[in-house]
This record gives C-alpha cells, structure tokens and sequence, in this order.
C-alpha cells in the first residue's frame, strides 16, 4: 500500500471534487437517500481524519448508489470552528454537511468560539478510533519507554505535535500520557497543527519530538515504515500494528476518539429525516464496512436526537478533564 503524502491526498482530494459521477446500480429512490446537490464541508486541512472520514464517506455512498455527486470541501481553520460558524450560518440549508468530531467539541472550548455544536442539528455519529503514538522513522526513540524517559527528563524539549486545538484528543491524549508518566500538563510543550495533514510533515521532519493522530490518519504511513509507531491509546491493540497499549506499557490511560456528522440548523424534518437515512445506508453499506476495516475505525453508530445527548455529554466531558488536568 502506498503511503499518504499530503501532495497524494491533495490530489485525491481534487479528484473527488471533479471526477465524473460513479457508475453505481442503486438509485438511493428506494430510501429516499438522494440528495441533489449535497456539499459536505470539511473543518481542516486536506489530510486530516475529518478529510478521510468525509471524502471515504462520499465515495461509498457513490458506491452504494445512496446518492451521487457528492461535492466534498475544505474549509479549515480554528480547529474547525471556522468551517463550524460557516454551517451555523447556512440555516435550514438541507444540502449541506459537515464532518466533526471531539476535535470541534474542544475547539470550541479552547477558542471561545461564539457558535457551538448545540446550534447545529446533529446527524450521525459515525466511528470510533484509537489514536496512535508516533516518531519518525529515524528518531532516536525506538520504543514508548525511551520516549517517556525523555519526556520526563526535559518536558519542554520533547514537543508534542497534535492535529487538534487543546480540548480536542490530539491534545488530550497527550495530557492524559503526560499525567500517567508523573509529568506535570502544564510543563508539556504542545504543538496543535490544523489536522493530521499538517502534522505529518513536521514528525517525518522531526519538528517535533512525537506525534499523536488518530490510526486511520497514519496507518498507511506506519506500514510503510516512514513511521515508526510506539504506542495506541485505546483499550486494546490495533490488528495487524505491532505495538503495545499505553496500559500495556505501564501507563493507566486508556483513551478514543469519534467522528461524526452535523448539519446547519433550522432544517425541516423531512431535510433532517433524509440526512439521518443517507447515514444510516452508509451504516449498513458494505463498502461502508470494507473501509472501517481498512483504516482501523470502530463502529460507533448514533443518530439523530440521542446523538445530540452525546455531544452535550461530550462537551462537560471535555470541560470537566481540562479542569482535572489544571489546563
């Protein structure tokens, strides 16, 4: 498998954007699923895990025949709170989308943000993923306990780059390390990039001493050896990735990220009711499932109002581990 350089998804991202529409054998009719003209906005960088959740999104429900000419766009900056207001704004715009995830739930903390995701209508939660601990392939570390010796010993001259805002789990994961290793969070030197995309660059270039992305964002890259990977923050190890958990190691955090889907406000049901049934044959589609497989998602499937609930829940979430933390 080639690795994912930002040029090489830059320019997929451009193909996406004007390649003919897919030669599919469904009609979506059956569903009511066909959304003529529907845009799904990207709140970061070509790249990013909201970038490849969106645009792999967009092509599998091509494939499935659940709509067609999707048109996928970014619109970064603030942590996604730029691309955020943008959507708050296009009220009752029921052809347009936006990919998300706790990174926007912690960006709108970090930034003060004057809209939140309480002014959108929430649509589906999509995936779960563990994130990834990573060094270039030539960095000095070679396994978790190197780098945490490291870290321990001099905090402020092993920075850690995240492609999130603070309150977002590029930067939480970190801070949860950080505390797990009897580091201080206050004393540790984060970098936030705008999404994964922007990352990458600086580990490959050893800007900063590690990185932390979610597994999709960088699985290619791992198999390809252009980086080595130390650790995953989740519960359990990744299939097919040779490295421990941080639990595993000796370090009691145990952390995921998710990523879904919001829509601007004021839709009608009927609009709101077509979204969440897109998202559910999404769900249920195969070509859906090849790709959570290939880029090592989770299921995470949640809809409508009960995934409102969750984003209210994520929101104190995040407050309340920033508050913990001294952050």
């Amino acid at each position: 498998m080639r690795p994912r350089t930002p040029l090489a998804l830059l320019g997929a991202a451009v193909l996406v954007l004007v390649g003919p529409p897919l030669l599919t054998t469904g009609s979506g009719t059956e569903t009511g699923t066909q959304i003529p003209g529907l845009r799904f906005m990207v709140p970061n960088t070509p790249g990013g895990g909201y970038d490849i959740t969106a645009r792999t999104a967009a092509k599998n429900a091509e494939d499935a025949g659940l709509t067609h000419n999707i048109e996928v766009f970014n619109l970064p900056g603030a942590g996604g709170t730029v691309g955020l207001s943008r959507l708050v704004s296009e009220h009752g715009n029921g052809k347009l989308a936006m990919s998300m995830g706790l990174g926007v739930v912690g960006a709108v903390r970090s930034n003060h943000a004057p809209k939140t995701l309480a002014d959108t209508t929430p649509v589906a939660r999509l995936t779960e993923e563990q994130d990834v601990v990573v060094v270039a392939k030539d960095s000095p570390y070679k396994t978790i306990d190197e780098l945490i010796g490291a870290w321990k010993e001099n905090p402020g001259k092993v920075p850690v780059g995240g492609g999130s805002s603070p309150g977002g789990p590029d930067h939480l994961a970190p801070m949860l390390m950080a505390r797990a290793a009897g580091i201080a969070p206050k004393q540790v030197n984060y970098i936030p990039f705008d999404g994964g995309g922007e990352l990458l660059a600086s580990i490959l270039g050893n800007k900063v001493g590690f990185g932390v992305s979610g597994v999709g964002e960088y699985l290619d890259q791992i198999k390809a050896g252009e980086l080595r990977l130390l650790a995953v923050t989740g519960p359990e190890r990744v299939p097919g990735l040779d490295a421990p958990t941080l639990r595993e190691a000796g370090y009691d955090v145990n952390f995921t990220n998710w990523r879904g889907i919001v829509a601007p406000p004021g839709l009608t049901d009927a609009e709101r009711d077509q979204l969440v049934a897109l998202a559910e044959g999404l769900h249920d589609s195969d070509e859906w499932r090849a790709s959570m497989k290939q880029n090592g998602w989770d299921d995470a499937f949640l809809t409508g109002e009960e995934f409102g609930d969750f984003l209210d829940a994520e929101d104190k979430r995040v407050v309340s581990v920033l508050k913990e933390l001294g952050l």
